[in-house]
């Protein structure tokens, strides 16, 4: 059993192809085990496909054919939110399968593989090397999605919190294709990362995703004025998510708790993706 953890967004990488997030506690586990029988069995029908494509990338193809393929995922992160579900799940289900198969590859090994599973599902654009290592190695990532390349790497605070506004009947509009018309002020927000003033990149974010997207910007706006230290949407949307002390989680629910949707609050996370044999 594999466990990784979920991520907020503090660059989107689509506008330019480097991308920031930070982990959060919110959790993911992914359980493998075989029997007597063959095929793969789920134990979930979300991501179907993808997660026996990623099963039948990395087992080898004697444990395929001689066995069944148990696969139980258990998941805290809702799907959809632009909360790294995606790259949490199949990074677990990565982990917890070179496990059973036997092998010890190295960590760049488990996360292209969950990536390219993730590609030939479509299930994101930029391969979202940003989102998987966040979920995978925790703290704060500064990544090259395109060359995969993890650029920083930062401890996140301890003593901070992720209280995510998510809003009810709101999709994900055609906005993507826009997201390289501002790749200058997503540049400046790469830039402002890199350099470790993070929660800075992460509001401007939030201001170039809330004008392109036409997602609602003022969850993150009376976060704020709450005295989050930042708050941005999350991802593709059309979650927000504000980074903030104890002292002023309180407040920042209490704007939330104005808008018609659901809060969850987690601790960021710099916990690394762990895997264990189970009875």
């Amino acid at each position: 059993m594999a466990t990784v953890h979920g991520a907020i967004s503090i660059l989107n990488a689509i506008g330019t192809g480097y991308g920031s997030a930070v982990g959060i506690s919110l959790k993911v586990s992914a359980e493998v085990s075989l029997s007597k029988g063959r095929g793969i069995k789920l134990q979930t029908e979300i991501g179907k496909e993808l997660l026996e494509d990623l099963a039948l990338i990395i087992l080898p193809k004697d444990i395929v054919s001689q066995n069944q393929i148990n696969i139980n995922i258990i998941s805290e992160i809702p799907a959809g939110y632009g909360l790294k579900s995606s790259s949490a799940v199949t990074s677990a289900l990565s982990l917890a399968c070179f496990k059973i198969a036997g092998d010890n590859p190295d960590d760049k090994c488990v996360l292209e593989s969950a990536i390219a599973a993730s590609i030939k599902a479509g299930v994101t654009i930029t391969g979202a090397f940003d989102d998987a290592a966040a979920c995978y190695y925790g703290g704060v990532v500064i990544t090259d999605n395109r060359s995969h390349e993890l650029l920083k790497h930062y401890r996140a605070p301890e003593d901070l919190y992720a209280v995510i506004f998510l809003p009810v009947q709101e999709t994900r509009g055609d906005f993507i294709s826009r997201l390289p018309i501002m790749s200058d002020l997503f540049f400046d927000s790469f830039n402002l990362a890199k350099s470790g003033n993070y929660w800075k990149a992460m509001k401007l974010n939030g201001v170039i995703m809330s004008s392109i997207s036409g997602f609602d910007s003022r969850p993150a706006l009376d976060a704020l004025k709450a005295g989050a230290l930042s708050a941005s949407i999350s991802g593709n949307g059309p979650s927000t998510a504000a980074v903030t002390y104890l002292e002023n989680k309180d407040s920042i629910l209490a704007a939330f708790s104005r808008y018609d949707g659901k809060i969850l609050v987690s601790k960021l996370n710099n916990k690394k993706a762990s895997v264990e044999v189970i009875d």
